[in-house]
């Protein structure tokens, strides 16, 4: 078998990092950040319509078990007073049995939703928290090169 095929070279979540605005979040359960061309249509030729990428629209989430109100408390200060604050967030995905790890530094991060509180019976609390940044301001530091 291909030592690069092997079941332990897939790459598990759980050793996900994550940083914001330099501080590491404890509890980080889960991240994504996607990244989406948003297209204008164009004629092709004959009867083709095609498209042209005319914006990049990107969006990102993460989730984290609650260990304090920290995070919510200056998000809603600063809304609540009409400032929109960017934040830069690092995120980093090393498993030891891989082939290296990856790590991406987002810059000019806005938040666009947070709860303020919530809970469900005989679960540990979870926090969301959705933001966007401009497609710029993404840096990839490390990529698996497998």
């Amino acid at each position: 078998m291909d030592e690069r095929l092997s079941g332990r070279r897939y790459i598990n979540g759980s050793y996900g990092e994550l940083w914001w605005d330099g501080e590491k979040i404890a509890g980080i359960n889960k991240f994504e950040l996607k990244l989406t061309p948003e297209r204008e249509d164009v004629p092709g030729d004959g009867l083709d319509m095609d498209a042209k990428i005319v914006a990049i629209k990107v969006e990102g989430s993460f989730t984290v078990k609650k260990l304090h109100s920290r995070a919510v408390d200056k998000l809603i200060k600063n809304w609540l007073q009409g400032l929109d604050p960017r934040s830069t967030i690092i995120a980093k995905l090393a498993d030891p049995d891989t082939f290296g790890s990856e790590r991406v530094t987002i810059e000019n991060v806005w938040f666009n939703e947070t709860a303020i509180i919530q809970f469900e019976k005989k679960k540990v609390t979870e926090e969301e928290y959705k933001f966007g940044c401009t497609a710029s301001g993404i840096r990839f530091d490390e990529l698996i090169r497998g």
